[in-house]
């Protein structure tokens, strides 16, 4: 099948059609820039939602019934969850495991697992394309679902226009963890397991946490408001000030379904305040200037390794700087001097 037969099938709604653009897409066979980039015209309908956190706070059952509460909507569903890589074959370990329990059969749930294949948060590089594939297919919701390696996943903000992060009942430890990376990047915490001991405790550690981090001068895009109890079963939820979001703390109990609604609601709250304010343009555009940058650093470095072939490989400019004739420096140079003449030639030219 061409790309551009490929590209209609998509676009004319066949789910067939949609997995194997993805499957180019995560295996960058020949061919799938091409795809993405005739894809990226039908873009920008979609709302991404990421949904981060520890491994056991209950992330996959969370994402089953958020699914499966859209679908009761009416809207379309498409699930992308991040696994961990096989340190043999780089695909996904658990990419073979019964998921989406509650959604089986129903075409309107696309669900596909990726592998993280080592990446910088546990999103690989093609997640961005393949939710674009997802976008252009005509999904209302995207989820993207991580690994829950630690607090590197804040790479989870290049792809998704909220952000979710799961924290167990009784869990401190992980709140101290979290200060680290993770705080910087939630819209939304989400406690889920909320009829576990320790439930209470942890909505006010959370609290406190965001209280400390909004009183710094060095207080993220959330902004400064004080938390506030609401009588739906979101804390702190809403636009807050001027300055930004105020993330909200949303209570869940994901294998029952309990507080699910509470959280698409803010959910929905959060993508009003991105469109109102102004700032689901900005995120688009940091989104597209950190794309642009990435493609960038892997053709500059597929560049090199060609030339590094052609010229033997490296061993030799080791030799070199051993014995010190030579030093990385120069040896770096040396290898970038014939792209910066291509490129100087071609600025000139243009």
């Amino acid at each position: 099948m061409s790309e551009d037969t490929l590209v209609d099938e998509l676009l004319a709604g066949k789910h067939r059609a949609l997995a194997r653009v993805i499957t180019k897409i995560e295996n960058r066979s020949p061919g799938y820039r091409d795809l993405v980039s005739q894809l990226h015209e039908h873009t920008g309908n979609a709302e991404v939602i990421g949904i981060t956190g520890s491994p056991g706070a209950g992330k996959s059952t969370l994402v089953d019934k958020m699914a499966a509460t859209y679908r009761e909507r009416g809207e379309t569903v498409g699930v992308i969850a991040i696994d961990p890589s096989s340190p043999f074959t780089g695909g996904a370990v658990l990419g073979d495991r019964i998921r989406m329990g509650s959604n089986v059969g129903d075409m309107d749930v696309f669900f596909r697992s990726m592998s993280a294949r080592g990446s910088l948060g546990g999103l690989s590089t093609a997640t961005t394309d393949a939710v674009k594939a997802l976008d252009a297919f005509g999904k209302d919701k995207i989820i993207v679902e991580t690994v829950g390696a630690g607090q590197n996943e804040i790479e989870i903000v290049k792809t998704a226009d909220t952000v979710s992060v799961l924290v167990p009942p009784g869990s401190g430890d992980d709140i101290q963890m979290l200060k680290a990376g993770i705080l910087e990047i939630a819209d939304i915490f989400v406690v889920n397991k909320a009829d576990m001991d320790g439930a209470d405790r942890t909505v006010m550690e959370l609290q406190e946490m965001i209280g400390m981090r909004d009183a710094s001068p060095m207080a993220g895009h959330h902004g400064a408001d004080a938390l506030a109890d609401t009588d739906d079963g979101a804390v702190g939820r809403g636009p807050g000030d001027e300055e930004g979001w105020q993330p909200a703390i949303v209570e869940t109990v994901a294998k029952t379904g309990e507080g699910i609604e509470e959280f698409l609601g803010t959910i929905d709250e959060h993508v009003g305040w991105l469109s109102e304010s102004g700032e689901l343009e900005a995120q688009a555009r940091q989104r597209y200037e950190a794309e642009i940058k990435t493609l960038l650093r892997e053709d500059t470095a597929a560049l090199l390794q060609d030339e590094l072939a052609a010229r033997g490989g490296l061993e030799g400019y080791i030799d070199r700087v051993l014995r010190k004739d030579t030093d990385p420096y120069t040896v770096a140079d040396e290898l970038m001097a014939p792209l910066e003449d291509c490129v100087a030639g071609a600025r000139d030219q243009g």
